[in-house]
């Protein structure tokens, strides 16, 4: 799991979704209420599978001789509120964080979102970094939404998935549609779907599209 986090991490760069040192990746260790993390502040383009760190849901490093993530408490918080999720994602992409400054979620006007998030994506609490409260506003505001990703106010995005690679897929789409739907603002006022419309998107989608 180290060699596959550390892989994937290298994503996040690759696809503009960071800047130096900023943001993560996990997954849950399946069976255990222990996940894998990034060490903090350690540069993508040197990340070894050894900087990548076992952690309880607390965020207490239980195993690697690196100190976790300031967001490990966060991914943890998720973990233990939401037993189906498997990998969570943090970015702080420039279109999407530009939403979570506004505190405005954004509108489903795309085909592309009510596949991927199945209606807008919303918009959590404020909360400071370092402990436990920016997980409960994940949690929170998810709860009641079909969306993989919130845009956390003034702070940037946290998606989750069944597995970390289905939260970095989220994480790309949902920068991919702020950018879009920046653009079409820009234009004018865009068109919403209607919920009927958002419904069969999202279950074609996610039920017909794609190889099973």
């Amino acid at each position: 799991m180290k060699e596959l986090l550390c892989e994937l991490h290298l994503q996040l760069p690759k696809n503009h979704l960071v800047a130096w040192t900023s943001g993560n990746l996990s997954a849950r260790l399946e069976g255990e209420d222990l996940m894998v993390i990034k060490a903090s502040g350690i540069p993508f383009e040197e990340l070894r599978p050894e900087h990548m760190v076992v952690c309880d849901f607390d965020g207490l490093v239980v195993e690697g001789d690196f100190k976790a993530s300031s967001d490990a408490a966060t991914h943890g918080y998720v973990y233990k509120h939401m037993p189906h999720v498997g990998g969570v994602a943090h970015t702080h992409s420039a279109y999407a964080t530009a939403w979570a400054a506004r505190g405005e979620s954004i509108p489903c006007v795309l085909t592309a979102m009510a596949d991927e998030f199945g209606g807008d994506i919303p918009i959590g609490p404020f909360a400071l970094i370092g402990d436990a409260e920016i997980g409960k506003g994940i949690v929170d505001t998810l709860f009641q939404h079909r969306s993989p990703a919130v845009l956390m106010r003034s702070h940037g995005v946290f998606t989750i998935g069944r597995g970390p690679r289905d939260a970095i897929k989220a994480a790309v789409m949902c920068e991919d549609v702020a950018r879009t739907v920046h653009l079409a603002r820009a234009l004018g006022t865009p068109i919403p779907l209607t919920g009927k419309e958002i419904d069969a998107l999202y279950d074609r989608y996610q039920n017909v599209y794609g190889q099973r």
